[in-house]
């Protein structure tokens, strides 16, 4: 019953279920609390009772429903871990960290040996995967289990071939909604942060990727869920280039460590936003109108680099793909966003420079590079465009070793606080970067 160890999941779940009143405990799934409410035990959410009865006079959870239903006639099934191994676990990787990111894997290596929590902040294109290689070492050889969650699926597939490929005798795991293969146990998990509700203290070391980036951040159910999933005594790993400020407050008080690395690899500025006036974008587009100050912008851009440029709905960036078709006839562009089915495709053929121009929403604003490319931001002071989603977009150029003069540019008829913030947070970076003697050029 080794499935079991670690969590906590219904029977229906589970490959040998006529096992189970044998093999292993069961826990509650509902909890009921004073003035007719009840808490889910899986995601933690509170419902008035009223609200969740069944008919047969159970109740229910609707907030983790996406999961399997969950309700008072049911039970979870759990085993606690086996007690530690040591081992030799064998470590491919022939990378050379840079001294910042050294700092760094050293402070992680230090926090899990203490079984403690930290923060890694550093800046989009930092290396923050390689950083983590010493500290996954170190734990595998300890017996540790480790768990490195994200919220979004695309950043999973990224990061489990680039792990796998350092430990490549190491049993691993790839864990989340659409996977076909059945669960089993590994020592080594890469998962969806939602996946994480199906786990009991399992985890002694527990990183999360992409901590402010959607759905997790300001998400208490699967909040919950990382506190339900690490054991008592563990390494909470935050992971990020835009930290929340519950996060920085957490880091002001000195109730979380954290390691700030303000330097890319190459040793290069951070590439800093240039703002343009575009007069009444919103209204252009609309009317199917291409703004000229963004047409001109493209040109001049263009002529150096491929063009990805960030467009606040998927509605103006319809209208907007056929005006710059217009304008740029034989220019090979497309538009891409998340319920598009070629997504994959579209952004395979930009990596590939089937494409000049890439226009696209916000889901392409973290976790893809491209080689050689500007940015443009068009209508940067809409609400869709936060503070952490302008430093992520503007955190796509210039991230290989090879330097194309890749810019930025956000576009607007009317600044929003969230830009002013993005430049300083970026402009912060780079002086804290030649401060500490990781930046060569100004």
């Amino acid at each position: 019953m080794q499935e079991l160890w670690g969590r906590k999941v219904l029977k229906k779940e589970i490959n040998q279920s006529e096992q189970l009143e044998i093999a292993s405990l069961t826990l509650p799934t509902m909890k009921e609390l004073a003035e007719n409410k009840i808490q889910c035990l899986r995601c933690g959410q509170i419902q008035l009772k009223f609200t969740v009865q069944l008919v047969n006079q159970c109740y229910y959870c609707p907030e983790c429903i996406q999961l399997g239903r969950v309700d008072t006639g049911q039970q979870f099934y759990h085993l606690p871990e086996p007690d530690l191994v040591k081992r030799k676990v064998s470590f491919v990787w022939e990378g050379q960290l840079t001294i910042g990111q050294q700092q760094v894997s050293d402070e992680l290596v230090a926090s899990v040996k203490k079984a403690e929590s930290r923060m890694i902040w550093a800046v989009t294109g930092a290396g923050k995967t390689e950083m983590l290689f010493k500290s996954i070492h170190y734990s595998l050889e300890c017996g540790y289990r480790i768990g490195v969650a994200s919220p979004r699926v695309d950043v999973c597939l990224e990061l489990f071939p680039r792990i796998q490929a350092v430990f490549p005798d190491e049993e691993a795991l790839l864990l989340h909604g659409k996977m076909e293969e059945s669960y089993r146990y590994t020592k080594l998990l890469i998962c969806t942060t939602h996946q994480l509700l199906r786990f009991y203290q399992a985890f002694d070391v527990l990183i999360i990727d992409e901590v402010d980036a959607f759905p997790f951040v300001d998400n208490p159910l699967l909040h919950y869920g990382v506190k339900q999933a690490v054991k008592p005594k563990s390494s909470l790993i935050y992971l990020t280039a835009t930290p929340t400020e519950a996060l920085t407050k957490k880091t002001d008080r000195n109730e979380l460590k954290t390691s700030i690395l303000p330097a890319r690899y190459h040793r290069r500025v951070l590439p800093v936003p240039k703002m343009k006036w575009c007069h009444r974008w919103h209204e252009k587009i609309k009317q199917g109108i291409s703004p000229k100050s963004f047409e001109d912008t493209i040109r001049t851009l263009i002529s150096k680099n491929d063009v990805l440029i960030f467009c606040p709905t998927i509605t103006l960036m319809d209208q907007l793909g056929k005006a710059v078709e217009k304008s740029f006839p034989e220019t090979a562009l497309a538009s891409v966003h998340s319920q598009d089915s070629q997504r994959l495709e579209k952004v395979l053929k930009m990596r590939n420079k089937e494409y000049r121009i890439l226009m696209t929403s916000t889901i392409l604003e973290r976790g893809v590079t491209f080689d050689g490319v500007s940015v443009i931001v068009l209508g940067a002071n809409h609400t869709v465009f936060a503070t952490s989603a302008l430093v992520q977009i503007a955190g796509r150029v210039d991230r290989r070793k090879e330097y194309t003069a890749g810019e930025v540019w956000f576009l607007h008829d009317g600044c929003t606080k969230a830009m002013k913030e993005a430049v300083k947070q970026i402009k912060k970076m780079n002086t804290l970067g030649l401060e500490r003697g990781l930046i060569d050029e100004v």
